[in-house]
């Protein structure tokens, strides 16, 4: 595991633009094609800002995206959909995008999705960490067992919290009660993952991945067991972890 702590969000997002962009160029260098799995949420604002900026051939970059909340229009703020689309797809020539789906026939949306991400394996995961220390919406006690890679989950107090915090929904009432993430087990499989957690409100979650070992009840532990992983903190998210001067 690599740890980089920047002093601010804008400075992360920059170093890991540059860094995701170079792991990509090396791939498409290699392969001649990359695929790339992309979070949504405030915590990724700075980094898709500066990535979308970068000289990768995107024409030859195939984009998975991780979650997305069960019966809401894409047209509604809080779609991830809708979150993707206007700061990264719409800005970018990808070769192809492949979105969650949480309306109409769930189950085959999940079919169709696991067939395309199963195809080849995923060369670059950008994976966040909520404020609840879940990875994508597996929230605690993730299920670290399944196999599958897109599954139903219920989404719990807190992190319905973050996004009511985050100004995605008005109050709790308002935030669904379900949504489709991509599996503990299939964001593992990504060659690489880089976690992008700027700003105080994560600092706990922080100090709790660094202090506790490998945990269903802190699902972002198990990121440290990846042969590749690399967190991007700054000075506010890394606060509570006296991880200065370890950078």
């Amino acid at each position: 595991m690599n740890v980089k702590i920047l002093r601010n969000a804008e400075e992360l997002g920059q170093e890991a633009a540059s860094l995701a962009a170079n792991l990509l160029k090396g791939t498409i260098a290699q392969k001649g094609r990359a695929r790339l799995v992309l979070s949504t949420g405030a915590s990724q604002f700075e980094t898709l800002q500066a990535l979308v900026h970068t000289d990768v051939d995107w024409s030859k970059v195939e984009m998975f995206h991780l979650d997305e909340y069960v019966n809401l229009s894409e047209s509604h703020p809080a779609s991830f959909r809708k979150y993707l689309k206007e700061r990264f797809v719409d800005s970018v020539p990808l070769q192809m995008a492949h979105f969650v789906n949480g309306e109409g026939n769930i189950d085959e949306h999940i079919a169709v999705l696991t067939r395309e991400i199963r195809k080849e394996p995923i060369d670059l995961a950008l994976i966040g960490i909520g404020e609840n220390a879940h990875i994508a919406f597996n929230d605690p006690p993730a299920d670290f067992e399944t196999e599958a890679a897109y599954i139903v989950v219920q989404l719990d107090e807190a992190c319905k919290r973050q996004q009511v915090g985050e100004g995605w929904f008005a109050s709790l009432e308002e935030v669904p009660k379900q949504a489709i993430t991509m599996t503990v087990h299939q964001i593992m499989q990504c060659k690489t993952i880089i976690s992008c957690v700027p700003h105080k409100v994560k600092a706990r979650a922080i100090r709790h991945f660094f202090a506790s070992e490998v945990t269903r009840e802190i699902p972002a532990t198990i990121l440290k067991s990846h042969p590749d992983y690399t967190l991007f903190l700054d000075r506010q998210s890394a606060s509570e972890a006296e991880l200065f001067g370890k950078e």
